[in-house]
């Protein structure tokens, strides 16, 4: 019988069937071949003996969190407790563009700003959004409607940033756990313990530990400028089809840096991935 795992806890996958969930353990084969059964998986299994029998081909996994066949996900944002981070959006949003997944980008306690800091997260929206990525916010529900429909969605983003209590806002019967922000880390605490996909609104969503930092599995220098839209969508006006954006002559993505038509804060983090994924 065919089905999707939903929840992993420690050796035991829940997979969802049309005949219903059954807890089950995976075959012997998976270790002696070093698979590991992920959530989002396709998976054949024994319904009468609750084994894993095989997983499907998968389109594509992300490793920190830990899920298999995304359709898109959505990259919670905090701009203030804690602090919004272009770093680690970028990073998010170029390793998730390398996995063939949808970035979805949504903003969240744009309450907590002052009016100056609200204007200064304004420009990252309207940047983020003119150069092609989908952007909303934590504060217009009604964006979410029909976001999660047949697809397989991961709800990811820094800790604290409020990926559990907008899953909540959107469905009150999840009643997933929320946790205060650490004043003294200036980061929340992790409140998510397992990996679960959870419907919600004709499609399945999936809850992930928060996480402060990440790296670049895999993925070379070209890599990272061909998933980072900016980045590669200038590439073809610069002077040199090779070109990396970095010491080159000819640069056309420098120009428009220097004119401000590409933040500078986006094109230091581009400059950053590069050289880190060159040590």
């Amino acid at each position: 019988m065919q089905g999707v795992i939903i929840k992993n806890i420690s050796n035991d996958y829940v997979v969802k069937t049309k005949n219903g969930k059954y807890v089950c353990k995976p075959r012997g084969k998976f270790r002696n071949v070093n698979i590991t059964p992920l959530v989002g998986d396709i998976v054949e299994i024994d319904d009468v003996n609750n084994y894993i029998l095989e997983i499907y081909p998968r389109k594509n996994k992300l490793i920190r969190p830990s899920v298999a066949n995304i359709d898109q996900a959505l990259i919670v944002t905090s701009v203030k407790d804690p602090d919004f981070n272009s770093s680690l959006l970028d990073k998010m949003l170029t390793i998730i563009s390398f996995n063939n997944i949808k970035p979805i980008i949504c903003f969240t306690k744009l309450d907590l700003l002052k009016k100056d800091e609200k204007k200064n997260i304004d420009k990252y929206i309207n940047y983020y959004k003119s150069i092609g990525y989908v952007v909303t916010t934590n504060e217009k529900i009604d964006n979410f409607n029909n976001l999660f429909t047949d697809k397989l969605t991961v709800f990811t983003g820094q800790t604290g940033a409020g990926k559990s209590s907008l899953l909540n806002k959107l469905d009150s019967n999840l009643k997933l756990k929320t946790g205060e922000i650490s004043k003294a880390l200036g980061r929340g605490r992790h409140t998510t313990r397992h990996v679960e996909l959870f419907e919600l609104n004709g499609g399945l969503v999936v809850d992930t530990p928060g996480f402060s930092s990440l790296e670049f599995y895999d993925m070379k220098p070209i890599d990272i400028r061909d998933n980072m839209k900016d980045m590669f969508d200038n590439l073809e006006y610069c002077k040199y089809r090779d070109c990396m954006h970095l010491n080159e002559d000819g640069c056309y993505v420098k120009k428009l840096v220097e004119k401000g038509q590409i933040l500078e804060s986006r094109y230091n983090n581009y400059i950053n991935f590069v050289r880190l994924d060159k040590k």
